[in-house]
């Protein structure tokens, strides 16, 4: 059973449209209370309800979300209201900025091996990069980096639960390998 201050929070955080700090629902409720154990209880009590949401740690904040398991159905969901559609280039735009980060147009240029002003224009339009100042270098050209509605669109807390490199290019080899033997 969950008292009034879970309740409370619990309410917070589906109300919520970003993430929520402490700060933000230790003044909502107007009390000090210990954050962490109050979400852990709920995060328990939805398991053991068996409740489709969770909370979750993202971009420095609290959020409710729903469990992996209901993924398809909430993809299709917003697919069919065609929300933030990213194309393969803008993707991959976006992981080039991620991993690098800040980076100039010229390097991604360089890294993708044509010309990135439609993603990276794509990407600023929907607010997942921003421009984090100039380069240093002659001309200064602009340098681009993640923003916090990247975090929140990934569920990553930082940049730092980006997956390491290497295990996207193990991942990369087996589904190779893996589609290369599907016909014999």
């Amino acid at each position: 059973m969950l008292s009034q201050t879970h309740r409370i929070v619990e309410a917070l955080l589906f109300t919520a449209e970003e993430p929520l700090t402490e700060e933000q629902v230790r003044v909502s409720i107007g009390e000090e209370i210990d954050l962490t154990k109050v979400i852990d209880e709920i995060k328990n009590y939805y398991e053991k309800e068996g409740s489709p949401l969770t909370i979750k740690e993202v971009a420095n904040g609290y959020r409710m979300v729903v469990r992996k398991e209901y993924d398809p159905w909430i993809r299709r969901l917003y697919q069919k209201r065609g929300q933030l559609h990213l194309t393969r280039s803008s993707l991959e735009t976006l992981a080039i900025i991620a991993y690098k980060q800040p980076i100039t147009k010229i390097e991604i240029d360089s890294i993708r091996g044509v010309n990135s002003d439609g993603p990276i224009s794509s990407l600023l339009e929907k607010k997942l990069i921003e421009i984090k100042g100039r380069k240093q270098v002659p001309g200064r050209p602009l340098l681009y980096g993640t923003t916090k509605k990247f975090l929140e669109y990934f569920g990553l807390k930082s940049l730092n639960d980006l997956p390491d490199i290497k295990q996207i290019d193990e991942i990369t080899q087996s589904a190779l390998f893996d589609s290369d033997n599907k016909g014999k």
